[in-house]
């Protein structure tokens, strides 16, 4: 592949991803990749060649917003007060679940793929779990929940009120409610 080649690939990559933000922004999880393409001013194939699957589109268009939650939970990690850098973590994820469109989906998908996993998961499970463990440490949360159950759950309560009037408003009523049946005693 010629220089000129790479660059138009780079170009027309960024071009799409551009594009699939605002579609996805739009439309949620079931943007249209022949929309995409044609705003994007490219081919389907071309859509597809850069992103295969839908999951790969909706991880590439996720990844600043996990990126953000990842470095969040980091930040939050070093907190005295185990418990609430959790919550306060979490209560963010499912803020941008809701507001971000097509973030739900992305981190719905099951990381039983050997090859792709679920990139989103990963790195939000791996910026959680610091958090989780000085929590669990503390009593501040049951032994035995995980990450992913906790992803798990708010990943529903994203779709679940997706439809709702107020999504936030029912979205952060719903985690409340979760966040008293998770808490020991």
């Amino acid at each position: 592949m010629s220089d000129h080649q790479r660059a138009d690939a780079k170009r027309n990559f960024a071009r799409i991803l551009a594009v699939a933000e605002e579609e996805v922004a739009a439309q949620g999880a079931g943007a249209s990749l022949e929309q995409i393409a044609r705003t994007a001013g490219v081919g389907s194939a071309t859509v597809r060649r850069h992103f295969p699957t839908r999951r790969a589109l909706l991880e590439a268009v996720s990844h600043r917003r996990i990126a953000a939650l990842a470095a969040r939970a980091r930040e939050l990690a070093d907190e005295a007060d185990s418990r609430a850098a959790l919550l306060t973590w979490l209560g963010e994820v499912v803020t941008y679940c809701v507001t971000a469109r097509g973030l739900a989906t992305a981190l719905s998908y099951p990381d039983t793929d050997p090859v792709h996993g679920n990139g989103c998961a990963v790195t939000l499970g791996e910026a959680a779990a610091p958090l989780l463990r000085n929590a669990a440490r503390d009593g501040a949360v049951a032994q035995d929940v995980t990450v992913s159950d906790l992803l798990t759950v708010i990943v529903g309560i994203a779709l679940g009120t997706e439809h709702h009037p107020d999504p936030a408003a029912e979205a952060n009523r719903l985690f409340r409610l979760v966040v008293a049946g998770v808490s020991p005693g």
